[in-house]
């Protein structure tokens, strides 16, 4: 078997709180099949990836929790290659954690990070701008992202402005801001040069390191002590994780760097981060309900999500639109789509209703 620099490393350590019911924290979404394909979100991810990145060069990050789960669902990822955060530290810590681990196997490695429970519909055009990444962070000292064409003035999603050069696949970025407010997102978006960044991450293991040791010194000197690929490296991890800022890849590095670069990519993408947007993604009916079973029937009822954990439970529905209706063994969900956002809310006041407290 030929060996190649090229790593992949999946993050999957979220807990998916904007799926509720359907998403817990023992079963969180990266782990279901949310859309119906016959895989889950990380074996999506995982099949994709495989075509051109080597199986044995595939890393899965993931919470403790999750290393059992990810195993059954990996079978092919070497177990050594699971790789359990004690507990969660944002993007920035799982990243220099990866990048030390696989430097410390191969120092010229380049490294393609992937977040777990992303939908890419366009697959050829993502493999084939990853090999031009790859590339491209062989060559040079660049700090590589994915960047989409953005459609909405949407505040979840970092904003990518970059530097025009015609006739090239790939920019320089100007500016790089995380989740801005809705009134910057929409000059952004009117002003045409900027991208949502898809939180994708292309560079050498050489150069992410050195970005850590420049903008994030004291994490950088935090993940100096650890012997990578040992049998005293859990050990080593677990006593620095409570040390270290808990602060994202984006504003950690991204934000500052001078040797940032963005390859515009049309991927079908979307980051399936709420029940509106598993909506806007699946197949509908000619009513617009999206999710409906063999045994769900529906009466003037119009764009409704339908999820049901039990597929042969027989489901009326009239007279709703536009709501969302997930049905688990544990709980119900209905509301309104509009109100997708206020999932925590409600999972917040069932826990105060468990425990005794009364809320409004």
């Amino acid at each position: 078997m030929s060996k190649s620099n090229n790593y992949c490393v999946i993050m999957a350590g979220g807990i998916g709180s904007r799926f509720w019911p359907m998403s817990t924290q023992k079963y969180p979404k990266q782990f279901q099949d949310i859309l119906g394909t016959g895989r889950t979100m990380i074996q999506q991810t995982f099949d994709r990836i495989r075509k051109i990145v080597p199986v044995e060069n595939i890393y899965v990050i993931t919470n403790k929790e999750y290393i059992a789960l990810t195993a059954e669902q990996l079978p092919e990822v070497n177990s050594e290659n699971i790789v359990g955060e004690p507990m969660m530290k944002n993007t920035a810590a799982c990243n220099i954690y990866m990048a030390k681990k696989i430097a410390a196997k191969n120092n010229e490695a380049n490294m393609i990070v992937l977040p777990a429970d992303h939908l890419i519909l366009k697959e050829n055009i993502f493999l084939k701008k990853t090999e031009l990444a790859f590339n491209l962070a062989e060559k040079h000292d660049y700090l590589i992202t994915l960047g989409i064409q953005p459609t909405r003035p949407d505040t979840g999603y970092g904003y990518i402005q970059f530097v025009e050069k015609k006739n090239s696949e790939y920019f320089k970025v100007k500016t790089f801001t995380e989740k801005p407010d809705l009134e910057i997102a929409k000059t952004f978006l009117e002003s045409g040069d900027f991208l949502w960044n898809a939180g994708i991450f292309i560079w050498n293991v050489k150069s992410i390191l050195s970005a850590f040791e420049k903008y994030l010194p004291e994490m950088s000197q935090n993940f100096e002590s650890c012997d990578y690929n040992s049998a005293d490296e859990e050990r080593c991890i677990d006593l620095i994780y409570p040390q270290v800022n808990k602060i994202s890849i984006d504003n950690g590095i991204l934000e500052k760097a001078k040797n940032v670069y963005v390859i515009p990519a049309d991927l079908g993408w979307s980051d399936l981060g709420t029940w509106n947007s598993i909506y806007e993604n699946a197949e509908k009916d000619t009513n617009d309900n999206a999710g409906k079973s063999k045994h769900t029937v529906t009466y003037n009822a119009k764009g409704n999500l339908i999820k049901l954990k039990n597929q042969n439970k027989a489901v009326v529905i009239d007279g709703l639109e536009n709501y969302i209706i997930v049905d688990t063994d544990k709980a119900l969900l209905i509301c309104p789509r509009d109100n997708d956002q206020l999932l925590k809310e409600y999972v917040h006041d069932l826990k105060a209703l468990k425990n005794g407290n009364k809320f409004m």
